[in-house]
């Protein structure tokens, strides 16, 4: 089905009060690749997500997967059978026949999607691609003689499913790299997707939240006026969970705060965004950042407010037994006192942050409910809603209710009402230092400025937006500006610790769900509402998994679900409405790095999950599994490469419920250990990252002392999650607000003594 027909079947759905928000700019032109790359793309494409109609409807075979009509017939019947309110027969149809590479919207995306990625990796790709539309190229890639465009869509899924089991590394990274990016936009994009999972953009009941008055400062034309430069008693660089409890702390204090940061401030009304929209204005590089080895995805916030603004809720302090490796283990004693304890209590008290009335989600209930007839530990997790129920599940793309007491709702708007100021859209060059003195003694930093529009948006392209470069002068420089960019402004900076990028933690994840008889509606309600626990101390040493729920936003979860076939993977879609995603979250103990990518400056990561750390993430994922059986799942899918779902048998010769001790259950639980999660074939994805300047007792060891203060310079601090001496183990809000909250006091002290 073309794209006009799709729009046809949609124009119905009735038009909600919902979310203004700031739309997309023109797509890159794709330049990157020549027509037949493109050609051989979307073929692979049309594989990946194809045209299935009865085969006497078939017109072309390169671009339709024909089924005999009564098998179709079956397949429509047997699926509204087992859905509580299953769309009609000839949406069912729709969907199934829908073509996505035939909709602008579709196509925008991918060229959005890979224009992000670096040069020499495009370069790869369009070689691989042009490789594919010859016939010897096609022949050592695919084993046909054929150019793969030219072959008819069953041919093309063969080669992929061949790909999927190849003992070669090459084909199995293509297989991952083409269907990601497939299955990613087409659930960003996709308007029959949404009917026929009734999934909303907007949340339900959605009411916008107060508007905050930022005041952020403006820049002319540098042609027009002199040189900007600002002074300021401190300039944080980083308006996230670090920056933004600095700057409430050290404006309360009496003192001059600029806050500033890359990323752009979007109101409660402009939120939640849809899927394609937030991912492009919220998320570093458009919500793709991949190891150099492609082994894992990392989602990190860049807008103003940071993760806090797109983080999920969930507020958990940092555990006894980290807090102790990091005071004996690392040396700084701190982290076992009363008054690191202080701080905690501190910043969840300001935010509201309770468990009592939190409203399990479906999934979040079914974890419990799991756990507890298992035997295992699992409770609810507190949220910093400030005692609102916070029913949303869209906060992954921006909390229009405003009840999420984030950065950007509660510590900045508090900064501002006691005189901090503030500059969004503005990149850190580098930070400035005294040259009247021996050593490194920071001053300030100067960076670009960028204005939005003339429209009040970002959309323009840079030449109708103004540019400036502004140098701000402080006594006291703070840098929060994540794991991910705060080392590459120390390095910009010429800082030679060798500790800076280093130490990089990611709490890789795994991913697996459960389809349940009821209606689930799992976009409704928060992300993660409760936590296992029993696996998170697997080697004794405080290295496991923990178990959580995890956004069921159609992008968030099914582009990592298993591709088994164009037609599975279309079945299991259709019903997301009744599935429940869960993650096993490692707290790895293996490290990587980051460093900025020689052509753009970017972050590049350059991280493993080790195969200790694996081993972690795939025990908590086996957990999780039994979990989802005792919780009463029908399907069970692990997101492990060459896993077949679990689908459980109503016919059972047992006298008894055997639980998980069911001999299948047991014998398919057993394919998921054989297959293994070894990367960079199996989807690991990371929304943490912590450590790249760390925290240590002494230079040799790390980057900052345990004040938060650089030790190659003086006046010079860093305060976010890239200061962790190890991973925190659990979702790192609170300890980046807690470990901000401390420095900030230290800083606060320091400026008395200056006076």
């Amino acid at each position: 089905m073309d794209s006009q027909a799709a729009s046809t079947l949609t124009s119905s759905v009735p038009i909600l009060p919902g979310p203004k928000c700031p739309g997309l700019p023109t797509p890159p032109t794709g330049d990157f690749f020549d027509d037949t790359q493109w050609t051989v793309l979307f073929a692979l494409f049309d594989a990946i997500l194809p045209s299935i109609t009865a085969t006497p409807k078939v017109t072309d075979d390169k671009s339709q997967y024909g089924i005999p009509e009564a098998d179709i017939k079956h397949l429509i019947a047997n699926t509204k059978k087992n859905l509580v309110e299953p769309p009609s027969d000839d949406l069912l149809e729709a969907y199934l026949a829908d073509r996505p590479s035939t909709d602008p919207n579709f196509t925008y995306g991918v060229r959005r999607i890979l224009s992000t990625a670096p040069s020499s990796a495009l370069k790869q790709l369009g070689a691989v691609l042009t490789a594919l539309s010859t016939r010897p190229g096609s022949l050592i890639l695919t084993g046909y003689v054929v150019p793969l465009h030219e072959q008819p869509i069953h041919i093309r899924e063969s080669i992929l499913q061949a790909w999927s089991k190849s003992w070669f590394g090459t084909p199995r990274t293509l297989f991952k790299s083409f269907t990601v990016v497939a299955k990613a936009v087409w659930a960003q994009t996709n308007p029959l997707l949404k009917q026929v999972t009734g999934f909303p953009d907007v949340p339900v009941n959605w009411k916008p939240g107060k508007t905050e008055d930022f005041g952020f400062l403006q820049f002319g034309a540098e042609a027009e006026t002199d040189d900007a430069v600002i002074d300021t008693d401190v300039v944080i660089v980083g308006s996230g969970c670090g920056g933004a409890v600095v700057a409430k702390t050290l404006a309360e204090a009496g003192h001059r705060v600029l806050v500033v940061d890359k990323g752009y401030y979007y109101p409660p009304e402009q939120l939640p965004m849809t899927q394609e929209q937030g991912a492009y204005h919220l998320y570093e590089n458009n919500g793709i950042v991949n190891s150099i080895d492609n082994s894992i995805n990392v989602a990190a916030g860049s807008c103003w407010g940071g993760g806090g603004s797109i983080n999920w809720s969930v507020s958990l302090q940092t555990q006894g037994y980290v807090r102790q490796e990091w005071a004996e283990v690392h040396g700084l004693p701190f982290f076992q006192t009363a008054e690191y304890q202080a701080s905690l209590d501190r910043v969840c008290d300001f935010m509201g942050v309770s468990d009592v009335g939190v409203k399990q989600s479906h999934r979040g209930q079914k974890l419990l409910d799991g756990a507890r007839k298992l035997g295992l530990d699992a409770k609810v997790c507190p949220q910093n809603s400030g005692g609102k129920e916070h029913w949303c599940g869209h906060c992954h793309l921006g909390c229009g209710s405003g009840e999420k007491q984030g950065p950007a709702v509660s510590w900045l708007p508090t900064a501002a009402k006691n005189g901090a100021q503030f500059i969004e859209g503005f990149a850190v060059d580098k930070i400035l230092w005294d040259e009247t003195t021996r050593g490194k003694n920071a001053v300030g930093v100067v960076g670009t400025w960028t204005s939005r529009d003339a429209n009040g948006t970002v959309l323009a392209p840079m030449a109708e937006r103004t540019t400036r470069t502004v140098t701000i002068k402080a006594k006291k420089v703070v840098v929060s500006g994540g794991t991910l960019n705060s080392p590459l402004v120390l390095m910009r900076s010429g800082l030679k610790n060798p500790h800076i990028g280093r130490n990089l933690h990611l709490h890789p994840v795994n991913f697996i769900a459960g389809y349940f008889d009821e209606d689930a509606r799992p976009w409704e309600g928060g992300i993660i509402t409760s936590v296992c626990t029993s696996f998170e101390n697997l080697d004794g040493h405080g290295h496991g998994s923990k178990l959580e729920a995890t956004c069921m936003l159609p992008y968030a979860i099914l582009n990592g679900m298993p591709w088994l076939s164009g037609l599975d993977f279309k079945l299991a879609a259709l019903r997301l409405r009744y599935m429940g995603g869960y993650i096993s979250l490692a707290r790895d103990r293996d490290t990587g790095r980051v460093y900025p990518d020689p052509t753009t400056g970017k972050p590049t990561i350059d991280y493993t999950p080790s195969p200790f750390d694996t081993a972690n993430v795939l025990e908590g994922l086996i957990g999780m599994a039994k979990i989802l059986h005792a919780a009463g799942a029908t399907e069970i899918r692990p997101f492990v490469p060459g896993v077949e779902p679990f689908v459980r048998s109503s016919d059972t010769q047992s006298e008894i419920d055997l639980g998980i001790t069911d001999p299948e259950f047991v014998a398919w639980l057993a394919t998921i250990r054989a297959a293994g999660n070894k990367p960079p074939h199996a989807a690991f994805t990371s929304a943490h990252q912590m450590g790249t300047c760390r925290m240590s007792s002494h230079s040799g060891e790390g980057v900052v002392d345990a004040r938060g203060k650089v030790w190659e310079a003086e006046n010079l601090y860093v305060a976010d999650a890239s200061v962790f001496p190890s991973a925190s183990g659990v979702n790192p809000m609170i300890t980046v607000m807690a470990i901000a909250d401390w420095i900030a006091r230290g800083i606060v002290s320091d400026l008395k003594g200056q006076k």
